[in-house]
């Protein structure tokens, strides 16, 4: 008897009815106070060797129908590596197809990025002499919001003036991917035998929030936090009682100061990386868009995943959405402040059939990323 089950972190689906012949028919749950849908994650037990066909009799009322055009879903064993599976969109319903090869198999919006692995994470960084790691608050569930601030520990005196680089991840707790760019960002600027981050940080210091949104991850949500709030349209006006996330890490910016931020996100339309700037901030002066292509430029160079030609059209000067963070950023400190959005599918320019996007591959831009930092960070 196949069984469906989502009773864990980030689990997300409603069973519908499962067929004996292996029909399974199943709806994604709108985030809480919000209409937003679209992550699903949930596992299936006594699947071995069954042939099965597994509906999503909702998805056409997703966020973003235009996501399943060309999505394959995630699917994993043993919740280390995960592959895709044989999917469709039709007639409202998204159909995964798959024959089971272990009692237990796990499927996926993308490959999730457990709010465990983020505490064993911290208890990593923080062996690292380079480390400091910090609260800045709580969330209305009352989960930590962490902060790793990365240094050298015996700094060269040269360079005094480090610049102040801040990354945040996961406003939007679906976009798993986010967080696995952190741990390639992380895990290479904390490598002392690494001598690209030792000629960053001898340049630079790092603020990284690996989860803006950690209520959202543990309720399975796409897009918003435990009150129905897009972290992603708050930071105008934050709240305590609404957006308490965005409160929080906004404040410290403002105490600490900000040379260069890097808002990561994941896109469920569009298969390719790229970077949104903040081009409608009437404010943005002509050498921060100079910078921005030049960092672009270097990216292209670091990371044949990265590329310049698709995205976001722009928006008109004085056009800009001053709730989002990127906008609001500019604004504030006058710096290179960015968006950068991975695909949920794949990348259309250099595809993985078996894995499409991955959290490896994530990773690895995360860590790429590092080495265009270093060509500009002196202008910043």
């Amino acid at each position: 008897m196949v069984e469906v089950s989502d009773a864990f972190e980030g689990g997300n689906v409603e069973v519908v009815t499962i067929s004996e012949a292996g029909l399974v028919d199943l709806r994604i749950r709108s985030d809480h106070q919000s209409d937003h849908l679209q992550w699903f994650y949930f596992r299936l037990s006594g699947a071995r060797g069954r042939a099965l066909t597994i509906r999503l009799i909702n998805a056409g009322e997703a966020s973003y129908v235009d996501g399943w055009d060309g999505y394959r879903a995630c699917s994993s064993h043993d919740r280390q590596r995960w592959s895709r599976v044989a999917t469709r969109y039709e007639d409202g319903a998204l159909i995964l197809e798959l024959t089971a090869s272990h009692d237990l198999i796990w499927l996926a919006y993308f490959a999730p990025y457990s709010l465990e692995r983020h505490h064993d994470q911290l208890a990593r960084y923080q062996a690292s002499p380079r480390v400091e790691l910090m609260r800045v608050g709580s969330t209305l569930d009352g989960q930590d919001i962490d902060l790793v601030h990365v240094r050298l520990a015996n700094p060269s005196p040269d360079h005094p003036a480090r610049k102040r680089c801040w990354v945040i991840a996961r406003q939007h707790p679906g976009e798993t991917k986010a967080e696995w760019f952190v741990d390639g960002l992380l895990g290479r600027l904390l490598d002392e035998s690494d001598p690209l981050a030792r000629a960053l940080l001898g340049r630079a210091e790092f603020w990284v929030v690996p989860n803006m949104n950690p209520d959202g991850s543990r309720r399975g949500h796409l897009r918003t936090n435990a009150t129905g709030a897009n972290l992603n349209r708050e930071w105008r006006t934050p709240t305590l009682e609404r957006s308490p996330e965005v409160f929080h890490v906004r404040a410290k910016m403002i105490e600490v100061g900000l040379d260069f931020v890097l808002d990561v996100h994941g896109d469920e339309g569009l298969p390719w990386v790229f970077i949104a700037g903040p081009d409608g901030v009437a404010t943005l002066g002509a050498d921060v868009r100079g910078l921005q292509a030049r960092f672009e430029a270097a990216l292209v160079r670091h990371s044949p995943d990265f590329q310049t030609v698709q995205g976001y059209p722009e928006t008109e000067p004085g056009q800009a959405d001053m709730r989002m963070a990127t906008n609001w950023l500019a604004d504030r400190f006058g710096k290179l402040s960015l968006t950068l959005e991975m695909p949920f599918k794949d990348n259309a320019d250099l595809p993985d059939p078996e894995h499409g996007w991955s959290p490896e591959r994530s990773a690895k831009l995360g860590a790429a990323l590092l080495g265009a930092l270093l060509e500009v960070v002196d202008e910043l």
